[in-house]
């Protein structure tokens, strides 16, 4: 059964591994890590997976299952990842709607055509997933770039998807920002118009502005302003979610990321404190 950490959490990279396992950090309330970053180690990093695992929740967010790729689905590495999830006592498995392989691994998650067919296809996929592990699939709003072949919005699209499915849904308040600005839509509106009870857990991440004005999500920097109004306004709409702060290059010192992360803790008791006071 799937039982989600709660609080503010962080993802887990290697060269944090020794601080966190010295400072045990109580600010952070559970960890993601990829899993194709963790399968098949062993050895020293093994044995620190372990020791975090016995400290920590952890949540498993994947990058390779290309959910809509039109290559048939890894099930090898579908059996591996659950093996992890199991040998870890690992419950969450978050994946991103998009798809990174076609005939071979692509290396970038690109987007899937919002397109009805396209639902259809992905649902059937999702659905062979959930069977496979006999727990609901987390997925992302990614960031795109292009919708190529467009006959839905991406809210559309996404609302189908889940509904269809009986998947949940990993909000990335961070992508819904950069997405809105780079395809001219309203961030709020599209978070307003998700099913509360569907969210899991949100995403936060910092991205980059090219000179022209795109917005690149890199989770290369800090969060910025907006997206923080953004966070709040989710959690006013949507009520408190388990939150992660990715920081996958550009990695400051744990300190430092510890100092954003309050800020996320921070908003989850003041609307939890609006809450309980009505």
């Amino acid at each position: 059964m799937m039982q989600m950490p709660q609080g503010a959490g962080l993802g887990l990279r290697r060269q944090l591994l020794d601080e966190v396992l010295t400072t045990s950090p109580t600010e952070v309330d559970f960890w993601e890590l990829a899993p194709e970053n963790w399968l098949g180690l062993g050895g020293r990093y093994a044995k620190q997976l372990a020791r975090v695992s016995e400290r920590y929740p952890l949540i498993c967010h994947g990058l390779s299952l290309s959910i809509g790729g039109p290559d048939p689905l890894d099930m090898e590495l579908l059996a591996s990842i659950k093996r992890f999830m199991q040998q870890h006592e690992i419950s969450i498995y978050s994946e991103h709607l998009s798809y990174c392989s076609a005939d071979g691994h692509l290396y970038d998650l690109l987007p899937i055509p919002f397109t009805p067919a396209a639902v259809t296809y992905v649902v059937t996929r999702i659905q062979q997933v959930q069977d496979y592990l006999r727990q609901p699939l987390i997925l992302e709003n990614a960031s795109y770039y292009l919708a190529p072949g467009a006959e839905m919005t991406e809210l559309e699209f996404l609302l189908q998807v889940q509904q269809r499915s009986g998947c949940q849904l990993l909000l990335d308040v961070n992508n819904t920002y950069v997405n809105a600005c780079n395809h001219d839509y309203d961030p709020l509106a599209f978070i307003q118009a998700l099913p509360s009870a569907a969210i899991g857990y949100l995403h936060m991440a910092g991205h980059f502005r090219e000179d022209d004005g795109l917005l690149i999500d890199t989770h290369g920097a800090s969060v910025i302003d907006p997206v923080w109004r953004l966070l709040q306004q989710t959690y006013a709409i949507h009520g408190v979610k388990p939150t992660l702060l990715e920081r996958d290059f550009n990695i400051p010192p744990l300190t430092q990321l510890l100092t954003e992360l309050a800020q996320i803790t921070t908003y989850q008791h003041e609307v939890e404190e609006v809450r309980d006071a009505s």
